[in-house]
């Protein structure tokens, strides 16, 4: 996998956040938005604080009718293919409760509306939120939860690969939903550099969409790159339970992004980064156990 490429701009972000710890550099974002160099893009929008805290009828009932039940099984987890690197070996198998995830990655309008700000770059209500850490996501989930008085929070790796995969529907494809990229993801041949609003490809076998591509996806998992060759294979979560949950760590990504090439966004490709750092191409989606 070739190593993400910096532009000035991220350079400095990963200074201020303790260096992005990516295993492969930090994560590649553009240099250019509509011929605009990409720190010209970044727009804070803020509202009133009285709206914050809050979320509008509209737009928690779009958020219920996002979330999709995915029955539990078993499957394989990871690859043994040439293509396969020592953190994706060996090929296991896990075996998984049902849950629910979101047919989309975070919008901007939601965490916008509750969180009363939204940096993201390239903005628009329908694009993926994105330049936020793993610290706010987390903020986030919290405040939602609260109001919502639901218990939503990030997938994990296992739970983010099976419904990526298809779940009990898979029909083994090397993207999550097709063999052809092209047809299911915003990636480095057609995404012109940036995110875009999400739902706009073919969804997978399970009804969800951008799994491959548009941004990159945090998940609770704490990354190593022997996590598959240790721990548990009923519902698997590798995470330090000693340290503390503000402490600065490499938690594990998934997805791909879209300035990266098809070979970089096969359905188990695992990457990294710290939960402090905030890039253009990392988001997040959200998932749910049944109640």
């Amino acid at each position: 996998m070739k190593k993400r490429n910096l532009s000035l701009s991220h350079k400095v972000i990963c200074l201020t956040s303790f260096t992005f710890m990516s295993l492969f550099g930090c994560s590649s974002s553009s240099n250019s938005a509509k011929n605009k160099p990409l720190e010209m893009s970044v727009q804070t929008t803020e509202i009133n604080a009285k709206q914050q805290f809050q979320l509008s009828e509209n737009l928690h009932q779009k958020l219920l009718a996002n979330m999709v039940w995915i029955e539990g099984g078993s499957f394989e987890m990871g690859s043994n293919t040439p293509e396969a690197r020592n953190r994706e070996r060996p090929a296991h198998q896990v075996t998984l409760d049902g849950f629910y995830l979101s047919k989309f990655e975070v919008t901007q309008d939601i965490f916008q509306q509750l969180m009363g700000w939204n940096n993201s770059y390239f903005q628009c209500e329908d694009c993926p939120m994105n330049n936020v850490s793993y610290f706010n996501m987390l903020l986030f989930i919290e405040r939602l939860n609260k109001v919502t008085g639901k218990t939503f929070r990030l997938p994990t790796e296992a739970e983010w690969e099976y419904a990526a995969k298809g779940g009990a529907q898979s029909q083994h494809f090397l993207y999550s939903g097709s063999n052809n990229i092209d047809d299911i993801a915003w990636f480095s041949d057609n995404a012109n550099k940036q995110s875009h609003p999400v739902g706009l490809k073919q969804p997978n076998e399970l009804g969800l969409y951008d799994m491959t591509g548009n941004v990159w996806e945090f998940c609770q998992d704490d990354m190593y790159r022997n996590a598959y060759k240790r721990g548990d294979r009923t519902n698997p979560l590798v995470l330090d339970t000693n340290r503390h949950v503000k402490t600065k760590a490499m938690k594990v990504l998934r997805g791909g992004g879209y300035e990266f090439s098809a070979k970089e966004s096969l359905v188990f490709i695992r990457d990294g980064a710290t939960n402090n750092v905030r890039m253009a191409d990392i988001g997040f989606r959200l998932a749910m156990s049944k109640s």
